[in-house]
């Protein structure tokens, strides 16, 4: 299994960031694409092959942590992407909600 689990929503409470200027505070790091739950259950397959998916976005993926659970909010084309390269790892920018 590629990730930890596949859902559907956010269970965790609003966070205010909206723009990826918001999300630019929110340092990246590595995490483990089996440490993540999905907020998407299915895929836009033009966005994974598009060459240019990342472009007009943020070069990261977006994950919330919430309750000791990493929720992928943003950026699942760029997990299976990492995912069909058999790397393990993502760069996300993770925001901890307390």
């Amino acid at each position: 299994m590629i990730f930890k689990a596949v859902g559907e929503g956010r269970p965790y409470p609003d966070h205010g960031l909206t723009t990826p200027a918001q999300w630019s505070d929110v340092p990246p790091r590595q995490v483990r694409l089996d440490e993540l739950v999905t907020t998407k259950r299915t895929l836009d397959l033009e966005a994974l092959l598009a060459e240019d998916s990342t472009f007009y976005g943020d070069l990261f993926a977006h994950v919330v942590e919430h309750k000791g659970i990493m929720y992928l909010e943003d950026g699942l084309h760029r997990a299976v992407r990492a995912a069909l390269h058999q790397r393990a790892l993502l760069h996300a920018r993770v925001l901890v909600l307390t």
